[in-house]
């Protein structure tokens, strides 16, 4: 398999594109697909060898745009008749961005373009060998308007080093350590030893030999106070082939993202960035990412990616994220995904998640 890219797009290659989007069949303007409340919908499939290149897609719900609806619509995506998917997300999570939110960012592998970030656009090379199906699950109150493009090639023969895409949201309210159980605010802040990551935050938890490629992480931070309050003191820990301690140990959640010093300035970069930087003393919502395109994590039999919320997980905040990986089978079955009232932001006027009030975390 050689996809195209600037430097081998005047060569030469075997392959048939093809493209399947919500035109209106009838020759209409009604390009976009109706999806009912609580519907799941089957959006694009077929049969061969080949790779998606690329997904535009755009959502409105009717009558009007339905708040969290980003977290309430989930994406799946299925290879080779699988009965389970390799994909499962909230669809705003899986194109880069958490909280139910959108925002005009780049990178090299996703994009949230112009209005407001509403065009979401992915570039993950998805390689099936037999078929794919991707699948949208409406779970708003409201009618779901969904516009897309899905870009693939068909190939002649099936890739024998081709692995599977594989994408996986995960959201945690972490349980941190009380402030009560510190001399001041500094030693909560900066005390503490972690060597085995137990109570780390954890984006991946694989098995099977492939690669991890990288994610986005979205932090709300929960603490009010008026005192330091850095979200990001944590070291990223990343376990392979079932390490007892850590394969790579990081030095801050700021430097796993490759920025520093407590960063909040917004920056996109084709491989890390930070689309939202938070509010004054680090509070509020803050959205990064760190993709391994140049510097993929290769796993034999397992990989576990984990991050500590606050150094020594002292930290009480909500965390969560979608992880990139492939692998060379199709990964077991995932957990369901969390059912809606689970996927919602906290409230952070009333510190509550849906209607379960969270002051004893923070």
């Amino acid at each position: 398999m050689n996809l195209s890219n600037l430097s081998n797009i005047f060569k030469k290659r075997d392959f048939t594109r093809k493209r399947l989007t919500s035109y209106d069949k009838t020759g209409g303007n009604d390009d976009r697909l109706h999806i009912a409340p609580g519907q799941t919908v089957t959006i694009a499939t077929d049969r061969g060898a080949g790779v998606i290149t690329h997904i535009w897609t755009t959502l409105l719900n009717a009558p009007e745009w339905e708040r969290n609806c980003l977290r309430k619509i989930v994406v799946t995506m299925y290879w080779d008749d699988s009965d389970h998917p390799s994909v499962q997300a909230p669809i705003g999570d899986f194109f880069g961005m958490g909280h139910a939110m959108s925002k005009n960012y780049v990178s090299a592998p996703l994009q949230m373009s112009p209005e407001n970030g509403r065009g979401f656009n992915c570039w993950w090379p998805m390689p099936f060998k037999k078929s794919f199906r991707i699948d949208i699950t409406n779970e708003c109150n409201t009618e779901l308007l969904f516009y897309f493009y899905v870009d693939y090639e068909i190939h002649a023969q099936a890739d024998p080093d081709a692995m599977y895409f594989h994408a996986l949201w995960n959201r945690q309210l972490t349980v941190g350590h009380d402030k009560a159980n510190f001399e001041n605010h500094d030693k909560w802040c900066f005390t503490g030893n972690n060597l085995d990551g137990s109570e780390n935050y954890v984006i991946l938890d694989a098995e099977g030999e492939g690669i991890y490629c990288g994610c986005n992480l979205g932090i709300h931070n929960l603490d009010q106070t008026k005192h330091w309050n850095w979200w990001g003191e944590g070291d990223d820990m990343i376990f392979v082939d079932g390490a007892k301690v850590p394969t790579f140990n990081g030095t801050g959640s700021e430097d796993y993202i490759n920025t520093s010093w407590c960063p909040q300035q917004e920056y996109n970069a084709p491989y890390h960035g930070i689309i939202l930087g938070g509010t004054e003393n680090w509070g509020g919502k803050i959205a990064v990412y760190r993709y391994h395109i140049q510097d993929p994590i290769n796993f034999n039999k397992s990989v576990k990616v984990t991050i500590e919320h606050g150094h020594n997980n002292n930290r009480s905040d909500d965390w969560s994220s979608v992880a990139y990986w492939y692998q060379t089978s199709i990964h077991s079955a995932f957990a369901p995904i969390a059912p809606v009232a689970e996927r919602m932001p906290v409230d952070e006027n009333a510190l509550k998640w849906g209607d379960t009030p969270i002051l004893e975390k923070v």
